[in-house]
């Protein structure tokens, strides 16, 4: 996985405003304390009936052990599957501008899998084609090379976060994932307001769960019984704490360092504008989960008072996103 990533984000920027219907101005950072009550509410959702009240030893231990993992990149990055090989060659091809729709069309097709995605991307009602959209030339062309490249990461990435292991790590990667895919669309949408590039949002969004997965995966062997401790507080620190380990897996496979910095200083003050682009993506799709799942209200003051009209938006595009 390591060069794949700068193959990736090396195509040009022209077709970065696709993404977008405009750019605001300036958009407002979360408050913090609005993101705190956030994160203890998505934590929540994201145990479900597996949380369970522990003592604060097995609390510390377990966030001990993440936080000793990020000073081991390279065993931190072996808890998580590589790449899939079709992916890079994609990639290789979207930069090329000699290649044609015909080309890519062919070259997805190997596939059957991610001819399946991206035929079911272009008839989503996040694009609203106005017939539906049968052939992989006509769908690559709705895409766009923008679109296609946000595609391909997720598929890149999908096997990265849904592990098929046993346990608490195993039951919650569909909504760790869920979480990825919102975030990479919604930090997208962010980033023109905030002067950042578009796709190195995306990837941003997408990586910073990945060390969530890896610190579940070590919650397992300590509490040995499929459940993880159910505390806020313990919730927002494991939060807090994996996103830097999500930022030292994504330097030991050679992440552009924008992308790294970003994820490791998404919520701090005076980030970088790609960290506020995923800082505002993450709270956002925290949000749309949330709401989704009836653990906030849609007119909840977190919502109405808390994002600014365009974030509003974004919200109420990420419900056109499939699960």
């Amino acid at each position: 996985m390591k060069n794949w990533i700068n193959r990736l984000l090396s195509s040009s920027a022209d077709t970065q405003a696709q993404a977008v219907e405009a750019e605001p101005a300036h958009l407002d950072a979360a408050n913090p304390a609005d993101a705190g009550q956030v994160d203890a509410l998505y934590y929540r959702w994201l145990l479900g009936s597996a949380g369970e009240l522990a003592l604060p030893e097995t609390e510390h231990h377990i966030l001990d052990q993440v936080r000793s993992l990020a000073h081991s990149p390279g065993l931190a990055a072996e808890l998580v599957p590589r790449v899939p090989e079709l992916i890079p060659r994609l990639l290789r091809s979207l930069r090329d501008d000699s290649v044609s729709t015909g080309e890519l069309a062919q070259q997805v097709a190997q596939d059957v899998v991610l001819v399946a995605d991206v035929l079911r991307e272009a008839n989503s009602a996040y694009y609203r084609p106005l017939t539906p959209i049968k052939t992989m030339d006509a769908a690559i062309m709705l895409l766009g090379q923008n679109g296609l490249r946000m595609l391909l990461a997720r598929v890149a990435f999908r096997p990265i976060i849904r592990m098929h292991e046993a346990g608490f790590a195993r039951r919650v990667a569909p909504q760790v994932w869920n979480h990825s895919e919102k975030c990479a669309v919604a930090a997208s949408l962010m980033a023109p307001g905030l002067s950042a590039d578009i796709f190195s949002a995306c990837l941003a969004g997408l990586m910073q769960d990945v060390g969530l997965i890896v610190a579940f995966r070590l919650a397992d062997r300590v509490c040995q019984n499929g459940k993880v401790p159910a505390s806020p507080e313990f919730g927002i620190a494991l939060l807090a704490c994996s996103r830097q380990l999500s930022a030292v897996i994504a330097a030991h496979w050679d992440f552009p360092g924008e992308v790294t910095q970003a994820i490791a200083q998404a919520g701090e003050p005076d980030a970088s504008n790609l960290a506020q682009s995923l800082a505002q993506g993450d709270h956002i799709a925290k949000l749309r989960i949330l709401i989704d799942a009836g653990m906030l209200a849609q007119d909840d003051v977190l919502v109405t008072e808390g994002l600014n009209s365009f974030q509003r938006r974004c919200l109420g595009k990420l419900s056109k996103l499939e699960d």
